[in-house]
């Protein structure tokens, strides 16, 4: 009976719990699933054999799809991918055209879909905001450029912005209750997260600095010990099976792929990393399109962001970045706050400071950017008894919103003229 709860428990954690959540799971199943479902349709961009990589904003599509991307970053995703790539073509009879796109596209909508539902659960079950705030929330991030994206690209971020997401409100579900996490959890969570992208499994080890009394018995600093040891230990045996146990090529791997995006770009580093990094993970700029082959002969078109052009867009980030600060200096005591602000501080670190990546940092939300909505809701709770501060943050919220709905479906419009002068 035991094991039949724990399985009801995890269930309702990771699908809709309420009819309400249900409801919200079918309007972004539905809108993400009609945009994916045209593109599919009728362009080749969400999966063409010839181009490998970069045909959009640098996603790796194919590459991703076929092999699960390079070992050295996405250490385990191929055999996710491997399992994807096979219920596509077992749909599609074999062929990757229309009816593979179709199948990999609603993949990729329904983790994104399952992704937002957690962000609404933590939002409402873990701080505790009233239906209206939790959903304009959770509208407005729909409309970020992440899961826009996201929601019709078979990519390792999909399905990592899906398990963090998921670990990050059950981790503090535990915190709440001040229960610890299991190491069957946190292995899992090593697995899947860390096997995705390898930085990123550290994210799973930061709710366990919170378990309470941690640093104040020695059983219980014991028992953490042992739990991040195993789940390590069956991470890098996983690891290194797929590398035959040949661990160097790891390390070689590594130092090439660091060496080669982390080049300094002409860009200034700070357009960058306000452009790229924080905002083009939520509004878009405009895009440049630029010349690439796929080392064959086979020439195509590339679309990029370019920073952006106006003062308007950098007021917008610079309006998001004060509203999620304030919310993490207002609850700087809270340990769910401090979990999911160190987390973004990995990412900081790792592209604005080792500046890995940082040119086509925009794809690369799907690692962070979750966190942006549930600090405003944390900011939201910390006025929960102040009905003018409470006004003042909705009315600030539904601005933003305003802007960033024109300017992303204005800015999907040239997505589609791109799509519909090479990629038909």
């Amino acid at each position: 009976m035991k094991f039949k709860q724990k399985f009801f428990d995890f269930l309702k954690t990771v699908f809709p719990a309420t009819k309400f959540e249900f409801f919200l799971f079918l309007v972004f199943l539905s809108a993400y699933g009609i945009l994916g479902t045209y593109i599919a349709m009728n362009y080749r961009i969400i999966f063409d054999d010839r181009i490998p990589w970069d045909a959009y904003f640098s996603f790796d599509n194919r590459a991703i799809v076929m092999t699960g991307g390079g070992f050295e970053r996405h250490p385990l995703s191929n055999y996710f991918f491997g399992w994807i790539r096979e219920f596509a073509m077992m749909i599609s009879h074999g062929k990757n055209e229309e009816s593979f796109r179709l199948v990999l596209a609603w993949c990729s909508n329904f983790a994104v879909s399952l992704s937002l539902i957690q962000i609404y659960k933590y939002l409402k079950n873990v701080i505790r905001l009233t239906k209206t705030i939790s959903v304009l929330i959770l509208v407005f991030f729909s409309f970020f450029t992440t899961p826009i994206l996201l929601s019709f690209t078979p990519e390792t971020y999909t399905y990592t912005l899906f398990f963090l997401m998921l670990f990050n409100y059950y981790a503090a579900l535990k915190l709440k209750k001040d229960e610890p996490i299991s190491a069957a959890s946190l292995t899992l969570a090593t697995v899947s997260i860390g096997g995705f992208t390898v930085t990123n499994a550290v994210k799973v080890f930061i709710p366990l600095l919170f378990e309470n009394g941690l640093f104040k018995s020695w059983k219980k600093f014991t028992n953490a010990a042992i739990r991040v040891f195993v789940s390590v230990a069956v991470f890098a045996l996983l690891f290194l099976y797929r590398l035959d146990f040949n661990y160097m090529r790891f390390f070689e791997k590594s130092g090439e792929q660091y060496e080669k995006f982390s080049k300094p770009r002409v860009t200034p580093l700070w357009d960058m990393v306000c452009s790229w990094f924080f905002g083009g993970n939520m509004l878009f700029s405009s895009f440049v399109i630029r010349d690439y082959h796929n080392n064959k002969g086979f020439q195509y078109k590339a679309l990029f962001m370019e920073v952006y052009t106006s003062a308007v867009p950098y007021i917008f980030i610079a309006l998001v970045l004060v509203l999620v600060f304030w919310a993490y200096f207002k609850n700087f005591k809270n340990k769910l706050v401090q979990v999911l602000m160190i987390s973004f501080f990995v990412d900081i670190i790792i592209h604005c400071v080792l500046k890995f990546g940082l040119h086509t940092s925009y794809i690369y939300g799907g690692h962070f950017i979750f966190v942006v909505p549930l600090m405003m809701g944390w900011l939201f709770y910390s006025y929960k008894n102040s009905p003018k501060m409470l006004s003042f943050l909705f009315v600030t919220v539904s601005f933003l919103l305003f802007y960033l709905g024109i300017n992303n479906f204005l800015r999907m419009e040239e997505f589609f003229t791109f799509l519909n002068q090479y990629y038909r």
